[in-house]
Parts: structure tokens; sequence; C-alpha cells
């Protein structure tokens, strides 16, 4: 439906008052609204209210089967914010109850004796789930009047103030992973699509067709058509957003590497500076690594399910006339679960729902997103040096993590059970791996100012704290929202490291069950904390997890603990817990393979560092 931006008519038993400068002007309309009767409907700057005329029917109704008894009219709200609105539109009885009953909407609808010869219209929004609070649940109001001009003015007055409200996106550029999780991502994308269309969003949906396609439409769209849109949605899991991801950042985002781990440091270059991942202007010969390829080799294909996966060289054709600063504030990501875990939406929203992150995108919440930057220096111990770059939102891990999705690989047929069987066969084999890591010790304000004048930096053992002394990201977290610690230039966020002679690395070497990288709590229905519980979503930092080789009951009670809601899987003796922004890895004997947000990556040598605040999303944190 086109909103109409004609002129309003007052229509019957209509009044307005005078225009106040700068503001909306405010209507009041004496209107029947379902369930509970007549009611004084008035708009003003913020949203509507009314006020109930009649007293209520002792009988009751019934909507899409359910009775509706007339007491819970005493419970609805009896205002509503634009912010909360994604919808106006006239429409009859009919076309609410068969239109809604497919997605889960609350009705509010009633049979009252002011139905004879009544026109409609219905405000669309949506109300917290009291046993859930972030579970979004779809709810209407219809309200009509026998007058049909005084429906539309309703209707228009609403739409230009729906308008007004900041940040909502009007073009969507929608991927759809038809098979991710159970199969599910195209029946998933069926459900919340009414939505989109009545909040009149346009969407040009591609449903992908091969591993990678995501990622290659991505990559291959220039600048100027990326700027047609207002964000951009995966239907799907993390690996899916994690493909989207680095076909969007792998083209765009110019900074440094991360360093290189030591023992070949001087193989790269005798001046030690870090290596510079800019396509404009980077005299590669200045940094000595005029030699490396940094394209990606023929079989990182099959590991990563990515085609033609490089680093920011300008090989592809991305147009780099079109200024394209990161991070963007304008353009922003959302995801519709339809994994297997949806760790990344719950850990933002709150709720593995696809309704609640629709309606995330729709009334455009905004949230900024952490980014590790990977680079691998090595696939093995004997490859030659060739950087690429991948990106990661919420975990990198190694060790157990990577056997566990290399083993549930050969099981993709059982769907999400997958991880739980190939999980099991892991750990009964118990297989630990040698490797070395080290990692930017990272100063703690909190203990930077003791009495002694002392600096006291973030150690493993200070990091065990008590679980009430955890502060836990939620939405407007204070610690997301405070200013970043580095400073940034105009179209590149600061390295998140120092220069060598201003930082302090530490290492660790020792025989590893596994090495992780939380970028974010990274809560699912199988580690209901996550692997970090008060990790947070824009802080700038990650949490490197080296789970030192341990008897199997030990390993067996640090997992339960993971599993178990408030637990403590990080207080065990085994456990190292160092919060930085930048870690390298070598492996050394035996190798696994890194898991990136659900995707696999073989990599004997590595670096990350994370960028602060380097996407942003279409979310608003969890409430609890």
């Amino acid at each position: 439906m086109e909103i109409d931006g004609g002129h309003c008519n007052s229509g019957n038993n209509s009044n307005r008052s005078a225009e106040v400068e700068g503001e909306i002007s405010v209507l009041s309309s004496n209107l029947f609204l379902d369930h509970v009767g007549e009611v004084t409907l008035t708009l003003n700057s913020d949203g509507l209210s009314w006020k109930s005329l009649d007293s209520f029917d002792n009988d009751g109704s019934t909507c899409s089967g359910i009775k509706i008894l007339p007491r819970m009219a005493t419970k609805m709200a009896t205002q509503l914010n634009f912010s909360d609105i994604y919808a106006v539109e006239l429409m009859n009885r009919d076309m609410i109850q068969e239109s809604d009953h497919t997605i889960g909407a609350e009705c509010f609808l009633g049979n009252d004796s002011h139905d004879s010869g009544m026109n409609h219209f219905v405000v669309h929004t949506f109300q917290k789930s009291k046993s859930q609070p972030c579970l979004w649940i779809l709810a209407v109001y219809m309200l009509g009047h026998k007058d049909l001009e005084t429906c539309q003015m309703w209707v228009n007055k609403i739409n230009d103030s729906l308008n007004k409200e900041v940040g909502r996106p009007k073009n969507l550029l929608v991927f759809v992973h038809p098979l991710s999780g159970k199969g599910n991502g195209w029946r998933t994308w069926e459900t919340v699509a009414p939505i989109f269309s009545r909040a009149k969003i346009n969407t040009k949906v591609i449903i992908t067709q091969r591993a990678g396609h995501a990622f290659d439409v991505m990559i291959s769209t220039t600048n100027a058509e990326l700027n047609s849109y207002d964000g951009v949605l995966a239907v799907g899991g993390d690996g899916f957003f994690n493909e989207i991801l680095n076909g969007y950042l792998s083209s765009r985002h110019k900074a440094p590497f991360p360093p290189a781990p030591s023992d070949f440091l001087d193989a790269l270059g005798s001046d030690r500076n870090p290596l510079v991942n800019d396509p404009n202007g980077v005299d590669s010969e200045s940094h000595n690594i005029k030699e490396i390829d940094p394209l990606l080799s023929s079989s990182a294909h099959n590991e990563s399910g990515f085609s033609h996966l490089r680093t920011n060289d300008g090989s592809h054709s991305v147009d780099q006339q079109t200024e394209y600063p990161l991070p963007n504030q304008r353009l922003r990501f959302g995801i519709i679960p339809a994994g297997s875990t949806d760790s990344t939406v719950i850990c933002t929203t709150g709720a593995r729902d696809p309704i609640t992150s629709a309606l995330h995108v729709i009334l455009g919440k905004r949230l900024c997103l952490d980014v590790a930057q990977v680079v691998r220096w090595k696939t093995t111990s004997t490859s030659k040096i060739e950087p690429l770059v991948r990106y990661a939102a919420s975990f990198a891990g190694y060790g157990f993590y990577g056997d566990v999705i290399t083993e549930s690989e050969k099981y993709r047929w059982m769907g999400p059970k997958r991880y739980d069987y190939a999980g099991t066969k892991v750990f009964l084999k118990h297989r630990s791996y040698e490797a070395e890591v080290g990692y930017l010790e990272v100063e703690s304000k909190k203990d930077s100012s003791k009495s002694d004048g002392s600096r006291i930096f973030s150690k493993a053992w200070s990091l065990k704290r008590k679980k009430s002394e955890r502060i836990i990201c939620r939405a407007n977290c204070n610690v997301c929202n405070t200013k970043p610690v580095h400073s940034s230039t105009k179209s590149t966020p600061a390295t998140p490291y120092l220069s060598a002679q201003e930082t302090k690395w530490l290492k660790s070497k020792g025989r590893f069950l596994s090495v992780g990288a939380a970028i974010m709590s990274n809560r699912n229905e199988r580690a209901p904390d996550g692997l970090v519980a008060d990790a947070h979503l824009s802080d700038g930092f990650l949490h490197l997890l080296l789970i030192k080789d341990c008897p199997h009951a030990l390993y067996l009670w640090h997992l339960t603990q993971l599993a178990r809601k408030g637990g403590n899987p990080l207080n065990f003796d085994f456990v190292e817990h160092h919060k930085t922004t930048a870690f390298t890895f070598t492996s050394i004997g035996n190798e696994s393979v890194w898991n990136l947000d659900g995707e696999l990556f073989q990599a004997h040598k590595l670096s990350a560092q994370v960028f602060r605040g380097l996407i942003c999303l279409f979310a608003s944190g969890p409430e609890v």
C-alpha cells in the first residue's frame, strides 16, 4: 500500500488542536477499539493514547479460536509509542484475522455491538513476553469508525509520524540460505516476509544456490550499489552470517595486519613494522613483502566454503572511487535466525526467534559489534608464508572446537544434532595439541589506581572473579557505550595495539585441549551463559581461553559448567583466561583446524586482532 500524503480530513466526531510550532499537531477522535468499546483516541508527538468511554461487555469474544475475556481489556495498554509501532493500514476484519493468524500475532479483536457498518484501520505493534522479556510477540489494535474518511485520516497521520522515526530501513538486501539448520531457511523467510511487506520495506531477496554464493555477491557488489541499501539481512545461521561479513569486509576494510608470530617476523622485514593491508597507496616494498602472494590458494575454497576469498588488495572489482569508510554507521546487518545454534542472534537480541529479529530490523534498532581480523600466515608447517585475511564476529577456536566442527561435517544429514554427536566423539578421544600462543597484555583500569601507585595488569588469575563482580552485557550497556580508548582516523579504526615499544607481549606454551578467542559471550542453548558470561559486544576486547591438557574427568567438569546456567567454567587451574586485543598462534607438532564462527579454517600460524564496533547490527542487546 502506498502512503497517501494528501490532505487529512478531520471527519465526523474528530477535532484537531492548533498546530504547535516545531511539533506534530495533536489529533483526537472518538473511535471504537475492538474488545474495549468506544474510546477517545489521541495522537501526539510521541505516539497514541486512548481513554475508554464504554463499560466493558460481559460476554467476551473469540479471536482465532482463543477465548478473550472482557477482564483482559483492563490489562491492555492505554498508549502506544511510535517507536513501538511498525505499521498501520486500512483494512477489514477478515483481512486482519487471515494475515496475522499465520504469523503469530496477539489479537485484540472482538465482536462488539458497534461493528455494524464499521470501517477499520489496524495499528501493528508488539508486546514483550511476560515469561521471556527478550521475546517479542506481534500485536494488533483494530480501531473503527463509520466514516471512512476519518479512518483514512488516522492512517495518513500515523504513517506521517512513522516516517519521521529515525533509523528505520526502507531498502534491504536479503540473503536466504535455504538449507540452513534443519533446512528451514526459506520457510523462516516466508514467515517474516509479510511483516516487512506490511512495514513497506523493499527487499531484494537472493536465495543462495551454493557455498560461497553470498560471499561472491557481497564482494562483487559495488560500493555505489551497496549504498542504495539501508542494511543486509542473513536468513540462516552463524556460519552464513560469517560468509556475508567476510564478503563485505574483505574488499573494504583497510587496516594494518596484526603482528605476526615472533619466530618469523624477520622473514617479513627487518623493520618489524606491522604489515599494512591497504589497497590504496600502500607501497608493499616499504614493508618488504613484495615476494608474498596474498591471494588464496585453490585448496582454501574447500575448507572455507568461500570461492576466491582474498585479502583486500584490490584483486576483486569493487569500485574504489566511491568512498566507503568503516565503521559505516548507515549500513547495518541483520540476522533472521535459521541455523543450528544462532549464537550471534541470542547474544544481540536475547531471543532465538525470527519474528523478534525481524522487528528489531523493521524498528531500526542499532547496536555496534566488535569484529576480529584473523590473518593466516602459514597453512601448514611446510607451507610458504601467504597472508590470508578472514573475519569473525563471535568466536575463533582451535583444538576441541575445531575437531568438533570437522567431525560434524561428516554427519550433516543429522541436522543440528550432529554437533552433540560429534562433540561426544571428540571428547572421548581427548586429543591435545602442542602450541605457542602470544597475547598482548592489557592494563586493568580498575586496578591501575591502587594506593601504592603500581600498575596492575590483567593476569589469568585476576580474571577468575566472583559471579557478583561480573558486568553482563545488556541493552544500553554502559561498558559498550563508553568512548573507545584508541583514537581512529577518518576512514579506518585505529589498530587495537600500539607500537612494539609501548606494549608488552606475553607467551603461553604447552599442550592444549583447546585454544579459543571469544569476541562475544557466545550464549546459546547448549551454553546458556556462553563461553565467557561477561564478554561484551562492543568493548574492543576479545577473551583468549587456553584450556591446558588435563585429566578426562576435569575436562568433563569444565564442559558441564559450560552447559549449566550460572556455572563457572573458567574457575579451574587448567584454564587460562586473558582479556586482550590481539594474539598470535603457532602450532607445534600435530595440527587441528580452526573454527571461525562455525566455518573451518586451517592454519599453522595465525594472528588476530579485534576492531571495536567495526559493524552495526539491527539489534538492541539482550534485556536479561
